[in-house]
């Protein structure tokens, strides 16, 4: 079989061209709900919450329950193509881009925001030995929008 790119950056954001063919590609079947919850998780950098989903997408299709969304976005990191975020403990958020990056947190306005992380220059000697099984890393404090209106 052929192999083809399916998934790669555009700029700072993730395209995937066919999303029912990226979802086939990581054994998932490309339902009309699992495609559109996709497709709005690769196309938002806010990081949203099974709630953000729901509400984003149930006036498109009516029939979406949360648990749907819940379901589908545990599939989605099982298969490894989004990952969860907890950046703190009274939510969750997902991100569809899985490479290795960290995330910030306004305190103000509490948006997430993306950062570049750069593997080959953290030091990883303390982890000697270790089976590390996910990464993240995690800033707080205040975006420079908050900032410049304080």
């Amino acid at each position: 079989m052929k192999s083809v790119k399916l998934k790669y950056e555009v700029g700072e954001r993730m395209y995937v061209e066919n999303v029912g063919d990226f979802l086939k590609a990581h054994g998932i079947k490309p339902s009309y709900q699992r495609v559109k919850i996709y497709e709005f998780l690769m196309n938002t950098v806010e990081h949203p919450t099974v709630e953000n989903i729901y509400k984003a997408l149930n006036g498109e299709i009516p029939t979406l329950s949360k648990t749907t969304v819940y379901n589908t976005l545990k599939t989605f990191i099982e298969k490894e193509i989004a990952m969860v975020i907890t950046i703190d403990e009274n939510e969750t958020r997902f991100d569809a881009d899985t490479s290795l990056h960290g995330h910030f947190k306004c305190e103000v306005c509490h948006s997430v925001y993306d950062f570049d992380v750069k593997a080959d220059e953290i030091s990883h000697e303390a982890l000697e030995g270790f089976e590390v099984r996910e990464k993240q890393m995690f800033y707080y404090g205040i975006c420079k929008k908050c900032k410049q209106e304080s």
